[in-house]
């Protein structure tokens, strides 16, 4: 193949990369929810072919709505870029994480709910305690952790009714998997305020959770503080946790921004 029909071949790709690349460019920590319209006017695309960007970014979780336009998604988070809302959420729950790991000694997640599972965005390890296999930007089930089931309790109903007929597959030796016994669980948080797990995410494994809500009462986010089971009582801790969380909750119920 000559040299002329090689780059010919690769135009069509290198061009989608580009104006895949410009879409995605023009979002700043000043702009950072845009309309299609407005993408297409600052990217130069055509109003059909942003739309048609736009759509599919969304669905590959690149960009995601809200409201009338779209942000940076959670999946451009997970690839070591600045994500908005996880961003802005770390920020803003740092001091307080840090606040409950130094009373606890205990490993403290932020995570946040995406598609039926929970993304981690930031983890303050425990000092001097063996390290847990959570780490950021890795995702689990919802349903098989602390702070899924927190995110879960709070969020519409028809979230989890997605979640239940996509099927609750078991992760951990004592994951929920009857939907039943979740409904009840989710019931159980919400009245409570409090999320426990033990072994549901991995042996050995347990924490304790709560949500961070909005001004609406939407879930925004949900902190836990894990260990090994062997080495703490998860109701004990449990009020901490919900401490934090609800401290974090009256920050992020001044930042509309925030809001899933």
């Amino acid at each position: 193949m000559r040299s002329t029909e090689r780059n010919n071949l690769a135009e069509p790709s290198a061009s989608m990369v580009g104006r895949v690349t410009a879409v995605l460019s023009v979002f700043t920590p000043h702009e950072p929810v845009l309309g299609v319209s407005e993408i297409g006017r600052r990217t130069g695309l055509a109003k059909s072919t942003t739309s048609r960007i736009v759509q599919e970014l969304v669905e590959n979780q690149f960009l995601e709505r809200s409201g009338t336009g779209v942000r940076l998604g959670l999946k451009v988070f997970e690839l070591g870029e600045a994500a908005t809302r996880p961003r802005d959420l770390r920020k803003l729950a740092l001091a307080y994480m840090s606040d409950l790991r130094n009373a606890v000694n205990l490993t403290v997640h932020l995570a946040v709910l995406e598609r039926g599972e929970v993304v981690y965005i930031e983890i303050l390890p425990a000092r001097g305690t063996p390290r847990l296999p959570s780490r950021v930007g890795g995702r689990m089930p919802a349903h098989a952790t602390g702070v899924g089931k927190a995110l879960l309790a709070y969020s519409d109903p028809l979230i989890v009714d997605d979640l239940i007929a996509a099927g609750l597959r078991r992760v951990g030796p004592k994951t929920i998997t009857e939907t039943g016994r979740l409904q009840r669980e989710l019931g159980r948080i919400r009245a409570s305020g409090i999320s426990y797990e033990r072994e549901e995410s991995g042996p050995g494994i347990a924490c304790a959770a709560a949500c961070v809500r909005g001004a609406a009462g939407e879930p925004v986010a949900a902190i836990s503080a894990a260990g090994w089971e062997s080495d703490l009582d998860v109701r004990r801790i449990g009020p901490a946790v919900q401490t934090a969380a609800l401290a974090v909750s009256r920050e992020a119920a001044r930042r509309p921004g925030l809001r899933p």
